[in-house]
C-alpha cells in the first residue's frame, strides 16, 4: 500500500511512504519547526531527545511513521500505533506535523487520509489523537477532517491538550464495512 520512493517518477509529486531510519534526524528537525508555530511564546525548554523518540518510533515493530518526500526531502511526518490499554481496534495518532513551508498546500490533507486508509487496511474503528490547547490551526485542520472532542476522555482542569477521536471508516469492500 505505502510506497518507498521519494517522488512520483511520472508526476513529480510528492509520494507518501514509511519513514526510513536515515531520517530521523530531519523528521526531529521538522517537528521542531512546527512545534514552534503554536507556542505563543515560542519552545518550551525541552531537554526531551526528539530524534531519539522518532528513531524509536520508526523502529517499533508495533507502529507506523509515515512521511511525504518531495523532491527528497520529508516535508510531512505522521506517527501512529495502538495505545497501551486502549480497546481493541484502537489507533493513536501520536505525532502529526507538516514544515510550516508547506501549510495550505494538501499535504497535510493526503498524509491523513493516508493514516486513515492505513487505519482502515489494520482492521481500526476508532483513532484518538491529543491536541495542544494553543494549537488552534491544528484544531482547525482535524475538525475538518472529522475528528470530534473525546467524550471518554474530557480534558482535566490544567491540562494543556485536547483529547480528539475519529471514526475510521472501512474500506470500500472489507468484510465489516460500516456505513
Amino acid at each position: 500500500m505505502i510506497e518507498d520512493r521519494t517522488t512520483d517518477r511520472t508526476t513529480g509529486r510528492p509520494v507518501i511512504r514509511s519513514a526510513l531510519p536515515a531520517e530521523v534526524g530531519t523528521i526531529a528537525a521538522l517537528h521542531a519547526r512546527a512545534r514552534a508555530t503554536y507556542y505563543p511564546d515560542g519552545l518550551p525548554r525541552d531537554d526531551f531527545d526528539w530524534t531519539a523518540a522518532w528513531e524509536s518510533a520508526v523502529r517499533r515493530p508495533d507502529g507506523q511513521v509515515l512521511c511525504v518526500a518531495a523532491a527528497g526531502r520529508v516535508v510531512a511526518v505522521a506517527s501512529f500505533r495502538p495505545p497501551e490499554d486502549a480497546p481493541d481496534g484502537t489507533v493513536k495518532l501520536f505525532q502529526f506535523h507538516v514544515d510550516p513551508d508547506h501549510w495550505r498546500r494538501g499535504i497535510g490533507s493526503a498524509l491523513h487520509a493516508a493514516c486513515a486508509e492505513q487505519w482502515a487496511a489494520d482492521g481500526r474503528h476508532t483513532a484518538v489523537l491529543d491536541v495542544h490547547v494553543d494549537n488552534r490551526r491544528a484544531q482547525a485542520f482535524y475538525a475538518r477532517h472529522g475528528w470530534l472532542p473525546d467524550p471518554e476522555d474530557p480534558p482535566a482542569e490544567g491540562d494543556h491538550h485536547l483529547c480528539l477521536r475519529y471514526a475510521v471508516r472501512a474500506l470500500p469492500g472489507e468484510a465489516g464495512e460500516r456505513e
